[in-house]
């Protein structure tokens, strides 16, 4: 399943681009995930998801497989299965920033692939989820940033649902732009550059996992919350599809009477 997505951050690219490298920095921003070791290039966590009454806990690794600093283009993949049971999910995530006016538009291209209990909503109510994950998620990552910044990002932020899932012949539609945090203008800025471009040489990194620093435990993801406009709809699709088959079974059986 392919979806898309685009959201705004109140920074120019130049500050963005070492945080979306900084998976310590980023991983904290997903909504219910945890990261507990890194090795190597691989980082270990767990994500923890709500179906209702049922929690549900993902233990997986994310990477980054590919980064263009001149481009602003960094492709990350992460994967995961569950801890009691055999669900799995893994994602290929491609970002993309734009600046414009010392704000930077990040467009996420997710090509996902789920099985085990969250694969029971459809295609839809999934592209919901995403929605709202990704709206929330974009406030946390404005607020990371702007902090470290000595900003503060905009109370009472406006977001919504912008996922879309491709069609019939993969093609993902169109989809609006989050305004998440304050517009903000900056100075000159020097090249970007990542955590993988600076120091790699002269600092090898330790053999074996290595534990990453604690931050507040995760919430779950609510997934029927998120998925809860989704559904409702889908319901009232449903009901009036079977009224309308009960409409056409009593008048074939009124004429057949008649007959």
């Amino acid at each position: 399943m392919k979806l898309e997505n685009t959201f705004r951050i109140p920074v120019p690219a130049d500050e963005a681009w070492p945080v979306l490298l900084d998976l310590e920095r980023l991983a904290p921003c997903v909504p219910g995930a945890t990261l507990t070791s890194r090795d190597g290039d691989d980082f270990h966590g767990k994500i923890k998801v709500k179906l209702g009454p049922v929690g549900l806990t993902y233990n997986g690794v994310i990477k980054i497989l590919s980064q263009d600093a001149d481009a602003g283009i960094a492709v990350l993949e992460g994967g995961g299965r569950e801890t009691r049971g055999n669900g799995t999910a893994k994602a290929v995530i491609t970002c993309r920033l734009v600046e414009s006016g010392g704000v930077t538009d990040v467009f996420v291209d997710t090509d996902l692939a789920i099985t085990g209990k969250p694969a029971q909503f459809g295609r839809g109510a999934l592209a919901d989820v995403a929605g709202t994950l990704i709206g929330t998620f974009a406030d946390n990552l404005a607020a990371e940033i702007t902090s470290s910044a000595g900003g503060a990002a905009d109370e009472g932020v406006e977001v919504a649902s912008n996922s879309t899932p491709a069609d019939a012949t993969g093609q993902v539609g169109a989809a609006p732009t989050q305004i998440v945090g304050a517009e903000a203008t900056g100075p000159t800025r020097a090249p970007r550059t990542g955590p993988a471009d600076a120091g790699s040489a002269s600092s090898p990194r330790p053999a074996g996992p290595t534990p990453v620093a604690a931050r507040p435990g995760a919430e779950p993801i609510d997934l029927m919350a998120a998925a809860g406009l989704s559904a409702n709809r889908q319901l009232l699709l449903a009901l009036g599809a079977a009224t309308l088959v009960i409409l056409f079974l009593l008048s074939r059986n009124r004429r057949e009477c008649r007959g």
